[in-house]
This record gives C-alpha cells, structure tokens and sequence, in this order.
C-alpha cells in the first residue's frame, strides 16, 4: 500500500511547503538550489512545483511550527534574506482544492481565484478589517488558515494585494491561483497510512 509505514518506523508526513516572496530584490534562486536545500535539512522526496516557491517533501511526523522555524532559517542563512513559510500537509492541500467557498456561476464568472495562505485563522478585528477590502470587484471568504480571494476582473484593476493585506493586518501570507492548488492536489493526494497489525496471541 502506498505510504505504508513498516512496523517500528516513525510515521511520515507529506507537505508542502508555499514560500512567501522567495524571488526578490534581484534574487533569483534556481528551483534546483531549493531542492538541494530542503535536501540538506534531511528531507526526504524533495520536490519543487511550479517556479514560484512551492516545495513538496515528506518529513517525520511532528510539530509544525519547529518544522516551519527551522525551514525559515536555514533560507535565511542560505539566501540571506527573510523568507515566510507556510507549511500544510498533502491532505490539506486537498481538502482546500476541493473546497467550493462561491456558487458556481459566480465561480465561472471570475477573472481569478486565489487562495491566500496564513500562519492562523484571522482573529475577529482581522476580519473586520479584511471586510473593508471588498468592493465590486473583490470578494473575499475564510476558510481556517486560507483566506479565499474572488476577483471578478483583471488583478491589475483591484485595490487589494498581498501587500496591502500584511500592512492592514500586521501578518504575514503568501497567494496562490486555485488552479495551482487544484494542480498540486492531483499531482500529490494524500499519502495512505497502513494501520498496524494487531497485537499476536500468546501462544500464536
């Protein structure tokens, strides 16, 4: 079965990694490099997805925010700049892209549909804000940890940005195209795990 784990070995969990910003100032980093540095944090199954700072890899079961803290320092060792990073697993990322936060003839009607990743759900005041972003062309929808942005003509006409989201909120979030999302999902589902075998009977 894929995604087993043999009895006495740690369990594995796939995740994808979406980098804030991993291209800036000048900086070009070669999805090549990134590869070499999640590799070097002793990941496993490294895979980039898409040149826009999107990192598949499977790693040891455990806590997320010392997986994501340790991921940010070394790109910042290595680049020498700050890059946020905000990690979900492969059945995250599937629950997102299934997920439908529109009716469909307002879905079909859109330019565009994103989904804006965040480090936790928007507290109450964030959402107060966040709500004086829509207008005509901008509709917005949360869903936990994603923040799902409907634009109805060309992002260039909008008024919202990422950059506008982190100055009104004070927190930090990176964007994706729903297509890329869906595209991530269907390239890596979630990894099945094998339940353990029951215990033997004495004697058995």
């Amino acid at each position: 079965m894929i995604g087993a784990v043999p009895p006495g070995r740690r369990r594995m969990t796939r995740y994808i990694a979406f980098l804030r910003a991993i291209n800036v100032g000048g900086h070009t980093v070669r999805m090549e490099d990134l590869r070499v540095l999640f590799t070097s944090l002793s990941f496993a199954s490294v895979e980039t997805f898409i040149a826009s700072g999107n990192v598949v890899f499977t790693a040891v079961s455990g806590s997320e925010a010392s997986l994501q803290a340790k991921i940010e320092r070394r790109l910042r060792e290595v680049l020498g700049y700050e890059v946020a990073t905000f990690l979900r697993t492969d059945a995250e990322v599937a629950e997102v892209a299934s997920y439908r936060p529109f009716p469909e003839p307002i879905l079909a009607s859109a330019a565009a549909l994103n989904v804006g990743f965040l480090a936790k759900p928007l507290s109450a005041e964030a959402a107060r804000i966040l709500g004086r972003f829509e207008t005509a062309i901008d509709t917005f929808h949360l869903h936990g940890r994603e923040l799902i942005w409907l634009c109805r003509k060309k992002q260039s006409e909008s008024t919202f940005s990422n950059v506008a989201l982190e100055r009104a909120l004070g927190i930090r979030a990176t964007f994706r195209g729903m297509n890329t999302v869906r595209k991530l999902a269907e390239r890596y589902p979630p990894l099945v795990t094998a339940a353990p075998p029951p215990p033997r009977k004495k004697g058995g």
